[in-house]
């Protein structure tokens, strides 16, 4: 069997796994789990034999005509380089891992078989994207994602609150995905194919006549898709669903695609200086506005998925500066620690006896209660706030050794100003990571809160699955940055001097602040008096705002003004703490920018339609029924009448007759 062969193998096997799922969930439950789990980890055999194959040479690419249109041909076609046969293995074992994980977490669940089914399909839909060589092909992969964290993130669909996510979700990344459509059609149509080697072809040769606009139509798509600003919104939300639906979201799809996108069709987007600026101030918002967001949620998921929006604004701003291997190398060392971050996360919140969200500030005693989530949510902290030697150091100083290069004039990929821009948010976003990571560690378990019954040991299935991500977690980076150069076009991934002091001083000093803040925070709630704590407990579980700990300013003495004791966060941050816990209040803003006038021109519309519209309607059956009405009063069955009737039409003719004939 060719290597083409099995690549096509790769997407196919889950797909197939997800359509015998929904077959069978009902009449065959015994076969759900074997079908969630085997497939997956069949196409993770296979994508790591196509790896072999490929092996970092020369792309692979066949091709077959999908469809003739008349005019530019739709192919079935592959396009197998370094980046996709890698990028392949991460989805397909984070997909495997989160299977397995899935049968203990949601083992009660009555929608399981569905659940699993569709995992399976999100699963085969972004394999499509990473092996497809023709663009409507990737758009195929790429709404089928759409559709399927639509039903995943609403999972729970009993709560208002997985309702509202999923639609958003799904509204959010269908505003992108517009733009993402049309630039698309242009791309094609200037390049004569949808063919990603025909249209690099024509970028090199200078075929592209819009570079610019196609570029900028795309990153919409792209900012959607991969939760950028300003279209990131919807992500933090989306935490409503499941917590392996997360890892999965999160680590290896969905969010991955619009980076992994960009890497594929890069040299389109360095056709234009103009995009390649808009790329940078994107990455540069996204990655300090996600770490400051972080650094203010309560909830365990939520800060996560800040943190998700942060790290994939380091790939993008490492795509910025024109370095697409330093962008791939950090989507697959985040893709590791990112997804055991989520399921390390799920058995704490399995621990805590919920299904989906656990507040950071009610937390206490779990470090003893769950030690295999302790040690390697710490492994993964560490490897999200990029502290040698575990991977997140590795790939995220590729990133700013890359800014740095372009910054200090040593590359032509991308401009100067793109260059320092990513440069100087990354070395902020490197502090407030580290900040946010040491705070949600002390949160979870050393918290001060209350302690939550305990739910008994969790599922082996569950913590297996930990440990097997922790290895990548802590040894990937060191090991990849010397062997991934030959699959990621020669460049080099050596960490800098420069950058890699910075950097990590910056993360040392962000891990130092944070506990500092949180030892103050210990000390001004033991000066409180019993009697305010036994009276206002929820304001120790980080539950309440200033004004409310202000308002107990008897109770709480010297200190009725400070933060609130249990939440280091508030000190750090001080009056940014509020808009940074809202989201900056950009949900407020699109909706008084969007969302009102798009209800009152619904209503508008309803008006019109009612009062104007059905007004026509009405009147047009009014007229047809009054004379239907006069006609039916007329035929009374009286003879009289009838015959009284006649001989007055008769007279009246006469008449008129008599004077037509005098007049003439």
């Amino acid at each position: 069997m060719t290597t083409t062969h099995l690549a096509v193998l790769v997407p196919l096997l889950p797909f197939l796994g997800a359509a015998a799922g929904l077959l069978l969930g009902r009449t065959a439950p015994g076969f759900v789990r074997p079908l969630a789990v085997l497939p997956p980890l069949a196409s993770l055999v296979l994508a790591a034999v196509v790896a072999a194959h490929q092996g970092g040479g020369r792309a692979i690419d066949a091709h077959t005509e999908l469809t003739p249109t008349g005019s530019i041909p739709i192919e079935l076609a592959l396009h197998l380089d370094g980046f996709a046969a890698l990028v392949a293995i991460l989805v397909a074992f984070v997909a495997t891992c989160v299977q397995i994980y899935s049968t203990g977490y949601l083992r009660d669940d009555p929608r399981y078989p569905s659940y699993a089914a569709l995992v399976s399909l999100f699963t085969s839909a972004m394999l499509l994207v990473v092996y497809s060589g023709d663009l409507i092909v990737l758009l195929v992969g790429w709404e089928v994602m759409g559709i399927c964290s639509y039903f995943l993130v609403g999972h729970y669909w009993e709560t208002p609150e997985a309702r509202a996510a999923s639609l958003k979700a799904f509204l959010v990344t269908k505003l992108g995905d517009v733009p993402f459509l049309i630039g698309l059609f242009a791309l094609g149509t200037d390049a004569g194919s949808f063919r990603i080697t025909r249209i690099l072809g024509t970028v090199t040769s200078g075929g592209l006549d819009h570079p610019t606009v196609i570029a900028l139509l795309l990153l919409a798509g792209v900012a959607g898709k991969s939760a950028q600003f300003p279209l990131h919104t919807w992500l933090p939300d989306a935490m409503a669903g499941p917590t392996p639906v997360s890892a999965l979201i999160h680590a290896a799809t969905m969010v991955a695609a619009g980076v992994y996108f960009i890497a594929r069709l890069l040299p389109v987007f360095e056709a234009s200086r103009a995009a390649m600026i808009v790329l940078a101030v994107m990455a540069a918002v996204t990655m300090t506005g996600s770490a400051l967001a972080a650094l203010a949620q309560d909830d365990i998921k939520r800060v996560l998925a800040y943190s998700t929006i942060g790290q994939l604004g380091y790939m993008t701003g490492a795509l910025a500066v024109g370095d697409r291997g330093a962008a791939v190398f950090h989507l697959l060392s985040h893709g590791a620690f990112k997804a055991l971050l989520f399921l390390a996360a799920g058995v704490i919140i399995h621990a805590a006896g919920t299904n989906s969200l656990a507040a950071m500030s009610r937390m206490r005693g779990l470090r003893d209660r769950v030690p295999d989530a302790y040690w390697t949510m710490t492994v993964a902290l560490l490897a999200l706030a990029a502290i040698p030697p575990f991977s997140g150091f590795f790939s995220k100083e590729s990133v700013l050794g890359a800014a740095e290069h372009v910054a200090t004039g040593n590359t032509d990929h991308a401009p100067g100003a793109a260059g320092w821009t990513v440069l100087v948010a990354g070395l902020l976003t490197a502090l407030l990571t580290a900040a946010y990571a040491t705070r949600l560690w002390l949160l979870a378990f050393r918290g001060r809160g209350a302690e939550a019954p305990d739910h008994g040991r969790q599922p082996l299935t569950m913590t297996v699955v930990l440990w097997v991500l922790a290895v990548p977690s802590l040894a990937f980076g060191g090991l990849a940055y010397r062997a991934l150069p030959g699959w990621f076009d020669g460049r080099d991934l050596t960490p800098t001097l420069l950058t890699s002091v910075l950097g990590t001083g910056l993360a040392l000093v962000g891990g130092l602040l944070t506990y500092g803040a949180w030892q103050r925070t210990g000390a001004l709630a033991a000066r409180v008096p019993m009697g305010a704590v036994a009276a206002h407990p929820e304001s120790y579980a980080g539950l309440v705002e200033a004004e409310t700990i202000a308002s107990h300013a008897p109770a709480y003495g010297d200190i009725a003004a400070a933060p609130d004791p249990a939440d280091p966060g508030r000190l750090l941050l001080g009056p940014l703490y509020r808009p940074a816990a809202a989201g900056f209040h950009l949900d407020t803003v699109y909706t008084a920018l969007f969302v009102r006038p798009v209800q009152a021109g619904a209503s508008l519309v309803r008006f019109l339609d009612r009062e104007v519209v059905e007004t026509y309607v009405r009147g047009a059956a009014a007229l047809p029924r009054l004379l239907g009405a006069a006609v039916r009063r007329a035929q009374t069955g009286n003879v009289q009448t009838y015959v009284s009737a006649l001989l007055a039409g008769t007279v009246v003719l006469t008449v008129a007759v008599v004077l037509v004939a005098t007049g003439a």
